[in-house]
């Protein structure tokens, strides 16, 4: 058997080797570890967020990748939009260790961290790519394909 039609290798990112070339946002800093370009992965991108006490992220979304957040420090509050019109209800969704938060393909939110410690999370998205559209505020209208 040729090596071509053996299996892939498995990739060993080790946390000091993070990078933060990937989508940004206000507020925030994104490290990726696992991705397209960092290990070839076709359907997932993973990776750590750190946002700074008494800090909120710009507003955003991130186009058709679901996301999964877990918390691993801090108590980070995750904030998005009731209703499509300016000026709708703000939900605030209160977060700490351990928790998990699900962010909808195309839904609009920020990242706020009231706390007196760095909020930490990681993050994993169905996308190859850290996909992130920043937005001038939760209303902005969204263009889906």
């Amino acid at each position: 058997m040729s090596d071509e039609h053996w299996h892939a290798p498995l990739r060993h990112v080790r946390g000091a080797e993070l990078t933060g070339d990937t989508g940004q946002t206000s507020g925030m800093t994104r490290l990726e570890a696992i991705s397209g370009k960092t290990v070839g992965s076709e359907k997932l991108w993973m990776g750590r967020t750190h946002v700074a006490p008494a800090t909120s992220s710009g507003d955003h979304h991130h186009g058709e990748a679901e996301t999964a957040i877990y918390v691993v420090s801090g108590h980070p509050v995750f904030v998005f939009a009731k209703d499509a019109a300016e000026g709708g209800e703000e939900i605030r969704l209160e977060a700490g260790p351990g928790d998990y938060i699900f962010v909808p393909p195309y839904v609009p939110h920020r990242e706020e961290n009231p706390g007196a410690e760095e909020a930490v999370v990681v993050i994993a998205r169905s996308s190859q790519e850290g996909v992130v559209v920043n937005l001038p505020s939760l209303w902005a209208p969204v263009e889906r394909p």
